[in-house]
């Protein structure tokens, strides 16, 4: 039979022929049959299987030298013959039923995990002691505030945490709502764990009137009282928990492509979040009898300086709902009292000076 034989001191390569008797494998030169090297039966050996490699190859115990026998019926034959040879010929294992098992079983994990995130999400995460919640809450506000201005307008402060607090009782929400104003901007408002409002004054300064105030606040109450702030931390440590088991937390290529499903998710999960808020907002401001076209109108004076709308032209990537499809679904009359008095408006329009 035919092979390959590697000497183990030089880097040639030989084409040999094997004979074999009951104590040991002649490996001869095919031109004039003189023996290149004797292997005792006894000191050989199989180095891995064939059930995992094309082409185990041959060596002698305690020798660097390699045999390699390439074609099956060969290997089968001399393992007929020398029986210890066994790896030599199995069968190869068949990938295609291990590779489907192996998806399925990464499905049924993905799955459950996932499960268990939304799960956890949606009804263990508003279990979380309030006390906890509170402290990252206020541990991501001192680094937040830590370089910025922020306003002390008592009168100020008094008015916005007043509504605050009366839409949150409006919705039966047991906690404190507390809110910050910090000079400047952006126009914009969000929400902390542990009940912690965000505001920027540019955004009072630049609203309409106090509706578009109040409806921003609503909005952001909506937030509370859904629990979205913690909620939204603990399904990103999820996600991002599940694309490193994926991944094996250090493939370049996988870890990026998971960053990306991971943010596109955590978006997919933010635009439901802010629909949830806007319908909330809205309907706590009618319960309390207040007026509730603020929501629609800021977000029409928003489409009015930027007419492009980023979350549109972002399409899946963007973390909010189109600005259009908001302002549709949270159009109402102006009919309804308005939610700060004058005093309290024009103490909140001063609450930086």
């Amino acid at each position: 039979m035919a092979a390959r034989y590697y000497d183990g001191v030089t880097a040639d390569v030989q084409e040999v022929m094997l004979k074999i008797t009951a104590q040991e494998l002649l490996i001869c030169r095919p031109a004039d049959s003189a023996v290149v090297a004797r292997w005792p039966v006894a000191d050989m050996l199989v180095l891995g299987d064939s059930h995992h490699e094309a082409v185990p190859p041959l060596a002698l115990s305690g020798s660097d030298a390699r045999l390699i026998v390439e074609d099956p019926a060969w290997r089968a034959q001399l393992v007929s013959l020398v029986p210890a040879l066994k790896p030599l010929a199995l069968e190869p294992v068949r990938v295609a039923p291990r590779l489907g098992a192996y998806s399925l079983a990464i499905v049924a994990l993905v799955g459950l995990f996932w499960s268990a995130v939304e799960f956890g999400t949606e009804y263990a995460v508003p279990l979380l002691p309030y006390a906890l919640q509170a402290r990252l809450g206020e541990t991501v506000l001192d680094e937040l505030l830590a370089d910025k201005e922020i306003c002390d307008g008592r009168a100020g402060l008094a008015a916005i945490n007043r509504l605050a607090n009366d839409l949150a009782r409006e919705a039966s929400y047991k906690h404190e709502v507390t809110v910050h104003i910090v000079k400047g901007g952006p126009v914009n408002a969000f929400t902390l764990p542990g009940s912690i409002l965000i505001f920027y004054s540019d955004l009072i300064e630049q609203a309409k009137d106090s509706s578009q105030v109040a409806g921003v606040l609503a909005h952001e109450i909506g937030h509370v009282v859904h629990d979205h702030p913690i909620k939204g931390v603990v399904r990103a440590y999820g996600i991002e928990l599940l694309f490193k088991v994926l991944t094996g937390g250090y493939s370049d290529i996988l870890s990026t492509f998971g960053s990306g499903g991971g943010a596109l998710l955590a978006m997919r999960n933010g635009r439901a979040f802010e629909r949830e808020a806007d319908a909330t907002g809205v309907r706590l401001l009618e319960q309390g009898g207040l007026r509730a076209d603020g929501v629609s109108t800021f977000f029409e004076q928003m489409l009015e300086k930027e007419p492009a709308d980023a979350a549109t032209a972002a399409g899946i990537w963007s973390s909010h709902p189109p600005t259009r499809e908001r302002i549709e679904a949270t159009k109402r009359p102006s009919s309804g009292r308005p939610a700060f008095s004058a005093s309290e408006w024009q103490a909140l329009r001063n609450v930086c000076k």
